[in-house]
């Protein structure tokens, strides 16, 4: 156990993990190797917020755009997914942590579908770290079939559009029972959230390295924390002492 006294510890992470198939390139391997290395890497860094103090993580391991790789590579990702999803029980059963997932799964297979569900189902009751996995997620995917929920229960009268305020918009979002994240990281240089829960990091703080993911352990999440420490949180306020921009 570290000494993380002097931190100021985000409730909530969400991490873009990018770079897998460009770290693997730099190596003289295929994309699908930075993906396999990538996997592995999440393993641990799961453990490592753990450990650090973070009670929410959320990572980006499928976007709604990923299905446009070239075929080979999805299918490797999918054959990774159900590896990575039975590691996933066993650390979750040792660790007592929760495990969620968001995103659309009609497009995944069965077999698939049914991993999700016991997983979810056999750790909704542990109180460990909260960790929450997108796969087949895009945010504007998610307000569209959030919106189409919510025009359903509006026409059948089990809501009204009187009480529509964003507390009840965000309760028909993949992550209605999940805190939005306080930090965002994105890895390998990229500064964009690429259809990353767009609603839910309405003022989350940012962080961006040009580590890529395969190479981004406790050290450079430690170091992101630290970054997030200096920040100042005002959420359009402004801090004691400074005047309001008129």
């Amino acid at each position: 156990m570290g000494d993380y006294s002097g931190l100021k510890i985000p409730k909530h992470v969400s991490i873009i993990m990018d770079g897998n198939g460009r770290w693997a390139k730099a190596l003289g391997k295929p994309r699908t190797y930075g993906h396999k290395v990538g996997a592995e890497n999440l393993v641990q860094l799961v453990e490592d917020a753990d450990e650090i103090g973070i009670k929410y993580l959320t990572v980006y391991a499928f976007s709604t755009e990923n299905w446009n790789r070239p075929d080979m590579e999805v299918k490797t990702l999918m054959r990774l997914f159900r590896k990575y999803l039975k590691i996933c029980y066993q650390k979750a059963m040792k660790n007592h942590s929760r495990i969620r997932l968001i995103g659309d799964f009609s497009k995944l297979d069965a077999d698939l579908q049914e991993m999700i569900r016991v997983l979810e189902h056999d750790t909704k009751d542990f109180e460990g770290i909260n960790f929450t996995i997108a796969l087949n997620y895009g945010s504007r995917d998610e307000m569209l079939r959030g919106m189409k929920k919510m025009l359903a229960d509006c026409k059948a009268g089990r809501i009204s559009e009187d009480n529509l305020d964003e507390e009840l918009f965000s309760s028909y979002l993949d992550t209605s029972d999940i805190p939005d994240p306080d930090l965002m990281i994105r890895t390998s240089g990229e500064e964009r959230l690429s259809n990353w829960m767009m609603w839910q990091h309405a003022y989350s703080e940012f962080y961006f390295t040009d580590t890529a993911w395969p190479d981004f352990h406790k050290e450079e999440l430690l170091e992101a924390v630290k970054a997030y420490t200096l920040r100042d949180r005002r959420y359009g306020k402004v801090s004691s002492g400074e005047e309001p921009n008129v």
